[in-house]
């Protein structure tokens, strides 16, 4: 029988056992995904570390779901993910890449310096909502900032709810007031752009280098890619640890609750324009254009909610253009089907 109790570091919560039956009680064993390569798997569980090969009839995996094993130490099945951070690849297939699955907390790095971005924080905020994680904003390279409250005040203008801390990831006493979302059986994500100090965030939280680290380029202010895989982490804390590459694009999926939550603000404001088809352009009684003329909103803050909205509205629409392709080729396959079938019976 599994002693679940053993499972607690790894992010094991009450979520994941109550979908286990009686049967699966005594025949089955839960590990987590902590490492994902191009054929196998890397698993942690009450027994330690084990490998299984990716095979084609499993469903698609990603790192931190939660999977059973059967006796034979193969897969069994994979279990309901409490949370799961997801983007749409880059081309023009337009599918969805699972990020992390079972996050309790994403970081949002982004460095005190000309890279800082309000609307690519609110993409971020937008993607983790949707996730259903919390996000906390994570402003590095402190030490490198001689009047870092600008930014912190900027990024606080998005949501006045929202967590913000301000570290020099170098220094253990500063990456301390990150402590109370890494306990026990929690699961932390870093998300952000190349360049930012994942990795030098990653290497102070664990307490060692396990990441490669580089400075950023001078000229611009972009960074390098130093982190070129994902994997899961244990924290001396008890807390797992996910270090993702530098992202270059985040772009849209299917997110229009997390929208929705990251501009609770304007859709609050939209509610109360006089007309319900309002475009919030020049039609009267406009509730959103009335707030960016008194400046209760900035017109930044419209735009980019515009943006993502058309993004969203784009990613939509070309889902259902490639749905409705699979569906009139599926017509054709069975039409050429039954004809061919006519012609060998001689009708």
């Amino acid at each position: 029988m599994n002693d679940f109790r053993k499972l607690a570091n790894l992010g094991w919560q009450p979520h994941f056992q109550q979908q286990i039956t009686l049967d699966e009680w005594d025949a089955s064993t839960p590990a987590r995904i902590v490492e994902q390569h191009r054929s196998q798997l890397e698993l942690a569980g009450e027994q330690g570390n084990s490998v299984i090969p990716i095979a084609p009839s499993m469903p698609t995996l990603t790192l931190g779901d939660w999977i059973l094993l059967d006796r034979d130490g193969q897969f069994s099945r994979l279990l309901e993910r409490q949370s799961w951070l997801r983007r749409r690849r880059s081309g023009e297939k337009q599918t969805e890449q699972l990020l992390a699955a079972n996050v309790d907390t994403a970081f949002i790095l982004y460095s005190l310096n000309d890279d800082f971005n309000l609307n690519r924080i609110e993409r971020y905020l937008s993607v983790i909502h949707d996730a259903g994680a919390e996000p906390v904003v994570v402003l590095s390279k402190l030490d490198l900032c001689s009047d870092p409250e600008p930014f912190r005040e900027q990024a606080q203008s998005l949501d006045s709810s929202l967590c913000i801390e301000m570290v020099n990831a170098l220094d253990a006493d500063s990456t301390s007031s990150l402590f109370p979302w890494c306990s026990a059986g929690k699961t932390i994500v870093m998300l952000g752009s190349s360049g930012v100090g994942k990795s030098t965030l990653t290497n102070s939280l664990l307490g060692e280098e396990v990441q490669n680290t580089d400075a950023i380029r001078e000229d611009d202010s972009k960074g390098r890619h130093t982190t070129t895989s994902r994997s899961l982490l244990p924290m001396e804390s008890g807390a797992m640890l996910l270090d993702t590459p530098g992202m270059r694009e985040l772009q849209m999926a299917n997110f229009e609750s997390g929208i929705a939550a990251t501009f609770s603000d304007i859709e609050e404001l939209a509610r109360q324009c006089k007309f319900a088809d309002c475009n919030h352009a020049s039609e009267p009684g406009c509730a959103i254009q009335l707030a960016i003329e008194n400046e209760n909103l900035e017109q930044r803050r419209f735009d980019s909610y515009l943006k993502l909205q058309r993004e969203q509205q784009l990613y939509n629409s070309t889902l259902a253009e490639r749905r409705a392709k699979y569906k009139a080729l599926g017509k054709y396959y069975k039409r050429t089907i039954t004809e061919s079938a006519n012609l060998k019976r001689g009708e």
